[in-house]
């Protein structure tokens, strides 16, 4: 059934281009204050790990971010329009642990490591060239198929919204986001995300407050829950207690939650945006980022969906709805249209454009994040690695630019032939982990366990991928005959082929560590990854290099101090993440599935006021609290320009050292402050001066 748009498609056009503009020269204009203000030279080190100083507030931002694609928001709300509640559950819960258990691999990372730009050149460092390349096949892989499923879902909901052709929305999505990659780096995007993460959560607020508080067909829990009652009653859930959706006990729903946990460990542990932040992170923030991150990411995809998923269900039935008097076609909950169906019942105009631009955010941030991902693969784990290994800076970041651009118009020609081949975002999600989660655990022990040889590293991930391939397609030609797309994206060919891909390493790691025996490594290899060299860079901008952050060379005193922060955080990591897994997976959803519960009126209540705490929660951890752990070096930096542009302090273009002092007279002002992310100078009678020509 065709359904006209509720916007027309210039506000496609506005959005994806307009706001694409709006972040590329913001985040152009704050790669050139940061270089101003604070020491910030854009060198390969910078472009790649953001001097390795960021603050958890940050971190946590970047990772909800990061960890919110379009699927984050129109699966879930898919999959509580076709389960009820447990579906936001089981998707968001599923999805969690892998960030709060990625937390303890960070740690690892950061101790063994120290230097390393991605994750894969501790493979290389560990194993040699035959594991590194299959690695790299299998990172490639995953950021392949994120960006795909990122545009699949984004263009599908533009195109329903504003009738914006879906190919020009595919290439149109990345334009602005390669553009503030290319020039601010990682640091840009986490800018970007937190801008986009507090956007987001707002957004979800008012889906919620209207659902739930003031619209005037629903307008509380109450209403929410008796539609949902009389939904039940005309069309039961087949394999849910009592045909009800209001309860935990769903045996597709379940099925859901086993492909969803496997298809998300491939998705982080071998996502190398993940690994970026990691390193990007400053050695005592990133345990807490990633755990504030995890647990912020949570009430995302649960309130979302347990709004618009479960508000889609309610209003189906109401002329408002833009599918009334029929319900929602299968094909159309797959592309991730129940979301935006939702919000057009509840909002009118209003909610199309708030969809879009949480679709756009979810999008585009987390696409900044792929790009980042790949480019560093290409310049550190091949260009630099076999091409070139004496490459200069200079030209290390050049191969960083170019490969943002190119890995963006790949994306963009990829997704439109997805697009024709009729593969939709909700295909895409079922069958990522298909495809690379057979070298999660692999990829995990070679932080964690020193036993695991060479060739076990190397041959597992093939071997498990091609017994997940088999157990896939065997599946789904036995339940419904045929390999069309179909068929192959039903829950249990999915189910059959993510389960093989995950656990078969459980068989070839054992019997390949007793055929090639075990190894004894003793992590000093991975130590001695080194640093990019942007001495050129530096000494071209006349800058001295220990001034920009995060390329200051520590001390062996700091290095221990720094060693034993982080075999705390370890300690730390692991037994949170312990905890936190054992309290999502099992202590809270498991005794409602077992009893099979269905939710009283009060209970639903209580469900969906606990959701909305919670995601006020998620909003002061990732949106607050990063301007609170920053509000020194913001205030440094206003400081600093308010008195460039007032012309008390011209900063040094360079922030050289060559600054001398002069005694107060020399000025008309008698006190001002320096143009770096230091204190200022305000000793009594003398005042910084910068020499002339450094202008």
């Amino acid at each position: 059934m065709t359904i006209a748009p509720p916007l027309n498609v210039g506000w496609g056009y506005g959005i994806v281009l307009g706001l694409g503009a709006v972040f590329a020269l913001g985040m152009i204009l704050v790669t050139w204050i940061l270089k101003r203000y604070n020491h910030e030279l854009q060198t390969s080190e910078m472009f790649s790990t953001a001097g390795r100083t960021v603050k958890s507030g940050l971190v946590a931002s970047a990772v909800v971010s990061s960890w919110t694609w379009a699927a984050t928001l129109l699966q879930s709300s898919g999959v509580a329009y076709k389960y009820g509640v447990s579906g936001p559950f089981w998707y968001a819960s599923g999805a969690t642990v892998q960030i709060l258990l990625f937390a303890t691999i960070a740690i690892e990372l950061k101790r063994r490591a120290p230097n390393a730009h991605t994750f894969l050149e501790v493979i290389r460092a560990r194993y040699g060239t035959p594991a590194h390349v299959v690695f790299i096949v299998f990172g490639l892989m995953t950021n392949i198929l994120v960006t795909a499923m990122l545009l699949a879902g984004g263009s599908a909901v533009v195109t329903s919204l504003t009738g914006m052709p879906t190919v020009a929305a595919i290439f149109l999505l990345p334009l602005g986001v390669v553009l503030y990659t290319m020039f601010g780096g990682i640091k840009a995007t986490f800018l970007t995300d937190w801008v986009h993460t507090f956007i987001l959560l707002i957004i979800i607020l008012i889906f919620a407050f209207s659902a739930y508080a003031t619209n005037q067909d629903l307008g509380s829990p109450k209403a929410v829950f008796d539609l949902l009652v009389k939904a039940a009653a005309d069309h039961p859930v087949s394999g849910n207690s009592g045909g009800s959706y209001l309860t935990m006990r769903s045996k597709e729903g379940a099925i859901f939650f086993v492909i969803n946990i496997v298809g998300n460990f491939g998705t982080v542990f071998l996502d190398n945006g993940y690994y970026n932040k990691a390193i990007a992170a400053s050695p005592v923030h990133a345990l807490p980022g990633y755990i504030m991150g995890g647990i912020s990411w949570f009430a995302i995809p649960w309130l979302c969906a347990t709004t618009m998923g479960l508000a889609a269900l309610a209003l189906e039935g109401h002329p408002s709805f833009p599918t009334y008097p029929n319900r929602m076609d299968a094909a159309d909950v797959s592309a991730g249209l129940v979301l935006p169906y939702a919000a057009v019942a509840l909002l009118g105009g209003g909610g199309a454009v708030a969809t879009l631009l949480i679709v756009f955010m979810a999008v585009t941030s987390a696409s900044s994040a792929e790009l980042i991902a790949v480019s560093s693969i290409f310049t550190y784990d091949i260009y630099q690695t076999y091409f070139k290994p004496e490459a200069s800076g200079k030209r290390l970041i050049y191969m960083s630019h170019a490969m943002v651009i190119g890995f963006g118009l790949f994306m963009a020609a990829f997704s439109v032939g997805l697009f024709y081949a009729g593969i939709s975002m909700g295909y895409l999600y079922l069958m990522m982990g298909v495809i690379i989660s057979s070298a999660v655990i692999p990829a995990t022990l070679t932080l964690m366990w020193a036993g695991q040889n060479k060739w076990t590293a190397t041959l597992t991930p093939p071997l498990g991928l091609c017994c997940s391939l088999i157990a896939w397609l065997v599946t789904a030609k036995k339940t419904c005959g045929s390999l069309d797309v179909t068929c192959t994206g039903s829950n249990n060919p999915m189910l059959a082929g993510n389960v093989v891909a995950l656990l078969s390493p459980l068989i070839f790691v054992p019997v390949l560590t007793l055929a090639f025996g075990m190894d004894h490594y003793d992590w000093k290899s991975m130590a001695m990854i080194r640093r990019a060299d942007d001495t050129d860079m530096a000494d071209a901008a006349h800058i001295d290099l220990e001034l920009v952050p995060g390329e200051h060379r520590e001390s062996a005193a700091e290095a221990q101090s720094e060693a034993r922060k982080l075999l705390r955080a370890s300690k730390i990591a692991k037994t949170m993440t312990v905890v936190l897994t054992l309290a999502l997976l099992v202590l809270w959803p498991m005794p409602m599935y077992g009893s099979g519960y269905i939710f009283s009126e009060k209970f639903f209540t209580g469900w969906v006021v606990v959701g909305i705490l919670w995601l006020f929660g998620s909003l002061f951890c990732v949106g607050l609290f990063p301007l609170w752990e920053g509000r020194t070096a913001m205030a440094q930096t206003i400081k600093s320009i308010w008195l460039d542009v007032t012309g008390k302090q011209h900063p040094s273009k360079y922030h050289n050292s060559e600054a001398t002092f002069v005694d107060a007279a020399e000025t008309d002002e008698g006190r001002t402050g320096s143009g770096s992310d230091t204190s200022p100078v305000e000793g009594k009678g003398t005042v910084v001066k910068e020499k002339a020509g450094d202008m």
